[in-house]
């Protein structure tokens, strides 16, 4: 599809893309107090929190299903803006917890990754139970990620699947790791391993035969976190065949519905390689979006609801198919 110009435009103050990135971070704060939590239980044993957001006067046809990103969560402030603009636009919308992302360690010694399409797939099933004709997929950072890479690698996908929408997407996940271990990201980098830690020394309790913690204080990067926990984990041999089977970037040729990625051109934490221009002026589906500001999962607007920029051009790109 040909390149979308970008309506986006950063608030005087705001176009710093380390401002984009944190700023939302300490200071976005939204309330949906009609979330409903459910959770699902998982074939291998394990668990799925789910929060949905349903609209109140009239059942709705289509549901919108947000992924959300590393060490987040279903009800950080990103997620809920999609949550509440999905139901101001007739639509339900649930967001879900990556393993042990909803405040409760999962029960297994896997967690979550990049490439875990089969916890999205069983989340989108159990949502078509509820007789959805119409769903559509949103996700940010490394939920867009899972998001686009569910949407082109997965054979089983639901017909009933119409879009999908990443914003702030690492799709060249080795990429993206190399560009948070850059000196000038050291603060991204520290505050993932740091809470990450709390993970890892939680699988360690658990599963000491499988998990230890000791020496985690000398992990600086995602190469050695991963290399270390990740792909032992979760079967991959190492960081880079972990990256290589779960990056989005080589499955966007195979995505057979209509696809939105949004990367600012200042996002701190992406690579060239997650801006795939030359593929998406040849795709007939791919829209490729790239903002001259936004930061990492940023977009801010200022206004008094607190509204941002992607979640309004999620909803707009979702209306569109729904027509």
């Amino acid at each position: 599809m040909p390149l979308i110009a970008s309506t986006y435009q950063a608030p005087r103050g705001y176009a710093n893309g380390y401002v984009q990135s944190i700023y939302p971070t300490l200071f976005r704060k939204i309330a949906l107090p009609n979330l409903v939590r459910e959770r699902i239980e998982l074939a291998d044993g394990d668990f799925l929190d789910l929060d949905w957001s349903r609209c109140k006067d009239t059942p709705a046809k289509s549901l919108v299903i947000v992924s959300h990103g590393l060490e987040g969560h279903s009800r950080r402030p990103y997620v809920l803006g999609v949550l509440r603009q999905a139901n101001k636009e007739g639509m339900d919308a649930l967001s879900w917890n990556f393993r042990s992302c909803s405040g409760e360690p999962n029960r297994l010694p896997r967690m979550y990754h990049s490439g875990a399409t089969d916890d999205l797939h069983q989340v989108v099933n159990h949502a078509l139970n509820s007789g959805y004709q119409r769903v559509h997929l949103v996700g940010f950072s490394m939920g867009g990620n899972l998001s686009l890479l569910y949407a082109g690698r997965d054979s089983r996908l639901p017909s009933q699947v119409r879009s999908v929408c990443g914003f702030s997407v690492p799709c060249d996940l080795r990429g993206s790791a190399d560009q948070l271990a850059y000196r000038r990201n050291r603060i991204f980098m520290w505050r993932f391993l740091r809470d990450l830690r709390v993970k890892v020394e939680q699988k360690a309790k658990r599963f000491p035969e499988l998990v230890s913690a000791d020496g985690y204080s000398q992990i600086r990067n995602f190469r050695q976190f991963d290399d270390r926990y990740t792909a032992p984990l979760h079967g991959f041999n190492d960081a880079l065949d972990y990256w290589q089977q779960s990056s989005c970037l080589q499955y966007l040729d195979k995505i057979r519905i209509p696809a939105l990625l949004v990367n600012a051109r200042n996002d701190p934490f992406l690579s060239a390689d997650c801006y795939p221009h030359t593929m998406a002026e040849k795709h007939p589906y791919l829209h490729l979006e790239v903002p001259l500001s936004g930061g990492h999962v940023g977009f801010i607007e200022r206004n008094p609801d607190h509204t941002y920029w992607m979640e309004k051009r999620a909803l707009a790109f979702i209306k569109q198919q729904n027509e």
